[in-house]
């Protein structure tokens, strides 16, 4: 600016002392011709802010999770603590998985006069029927296969099996409609329509029972009608609130599996399931059966070794598994045998001990198998048994 200002200084007074005109031209002459030297500066540029870095968020990853994810993508997530801090992590908030799984999933109600005449056209169908695939797969592998008649007659509580047979031999039996004369007749309650002296049995048989009896002195294991003092009769509470455990099923006709003298308490399973009663009651089971005799008198060496030799009953040879005399106890003064059995014959364990020449004042059955009578379990008490109790039993339904 200053050497601007020199130049138009020079060609003012030049101006002044002579009259020619000057162009733009001469002007720039003058100014080039100048010997002067101008010292010129300009000011530096305003310096822009620096732009403020990205807030630098600190990633809280798990090293292990890292290494499992590897390369692999994954969207990350930001979350904030709780302390206010922002954290980056590779899996969704708990809050966020917590509010999904409780998200109903049903799709909200359109409001709207197009909404309302689209569902007034919707016609109810029928429930749709299932395919004869189906059908068929249900009726060859879930549906319960015909049973024999007796059977049925016997589990449906009408009789015993020997007194069903009875029943059908003598003619007072129909299925669908015709007198049935066989027992082996296979059957089927939810089907077939079967009348026993003009009452209809019902569609449904009742469910399975199991239970063990703490059976007391003076009880037959016989379900005769004529008995007085059968084990039947210790149910008879059972049976008559039967009806509100299980509505809408017949009551179940119980029979004890296998039998004790009249003289013996303990253990007694009592059920309704014939092939049940059968199959752990018959010698191929093998199942052992302890019992503990009260002995009048003193027993000796001899008295055990003449008891483990075994005796003939309905001239058979039975031995005893095992015979050990128990310990004394204060309250207890009577010396006590613990007998174990497997053949199970009629008062084996009784003639065991005759024949030893000892005089028996009681007998107690405390376990089948792998079940144990409880000990809590008061005579003429008894107690349902679970599916681990029908394992000890060796029940391999």
């Amino acid at each position: 600016m200053a050497a601007i200002a020199a130049a138009t200084t020079a060609f003012t007074s030049l101006h002044l002392t002579r009259s020619i005109p000057y162009t733009r031209r001469h002007i720039h002459t003058l100014i080039t011709s100048s010997s002067t030297k101008f010292n010129i500066t300009f000011a530096p540029p305003k310096p822009k802010p620096d732009p403020k870095p990205d807030p630098v968020i600190p990633i809280n990853t798990n090293p292990s999770s890292d290494a499992e994810l590897g390369e692999q993508l994954y969207i990350p997530w930001i979350v904030r603590d709780e302390n206010g801090n922002l954290t980056l992590q590779s899996t969704p908030p708990a809050r966020l998985l917590h509010e999904m799984a409780n998200a109903k999933t049903s799709n909200k109600k359109k409001k709207g006069k197009e909404v309302g005449s689209k569902a007034a056209a919707v016609v109810p169908t029928a429930e749709p029927k299932h395919s004869k695939a189906a059908r068929r797969f249900y009726n060859e592998n879930l549906r319960d296969p015909p049973q024999r008649l007796s059977k049925v007659l016997a589990a449906a509580g009408v009789a015993s099996r020997r007194s069903s047979e009875e029943l059908i031999f003598q003619g007072r039996v129909t299925v669908n409609g015709s007198v049935c004369k066989t027992p082996q007749t296979k059957v089927d309650p939810a089907r077939d329509v079967i009348y026993v002296n003009g009452n209809r049995l019902p569609k449904k048989l009742p469910s399975k029972i199991y239970l063990a009896l703490n059976k007391p002195k003076g009880y037959i294991c016989s379900s005769g009608e004529k008995e007085t003092k059968s084990v039947m009769s210790l149910f008879d509470d059972f049976i008559k609130s039967w009806d509100k455990r299980h509505p809408g099923e017949p009551k179940p006709r119980l029979f004890t599996v296998g039998r004790l003298d009249v003289a013996t308490t303990g253990l007694i399973i009592v059920t309704n399931d014939g092939e049940f009663a059968h199959q752990i009651s018959h010698p191929s089971s093998n199942l052992s059966k302890e019992y503990i005799a009260t002995i009048d008198g003193e027993v000796h060496k001899q008295h055990l070794i003449a008891i483990s030799e075994g005796t003939v009953i309905e001239d058979v040879h039975c031995t005893p598994d095992s015979v050990e005399l128990l310990p004394r106890q204060p309250d207890l003064p009577r010396p006590r045998l613990r007998i174990v059995v497997h053949e199970g014959r009629n008062h084996e364990v009784r003639e065991l001990v005759k024949n030893a020449g000892l005089q028996l004042r009681a007998l107690k059955r405390i376990r089948i198998g792998g079940f144990r009578l409880p000990v809590d379990l008061a005579l003429g008490k008894h107690v349902e048994l679970n599916q681990g109790n029908l394992k000890a039993l060796g029940w391999k339904s």
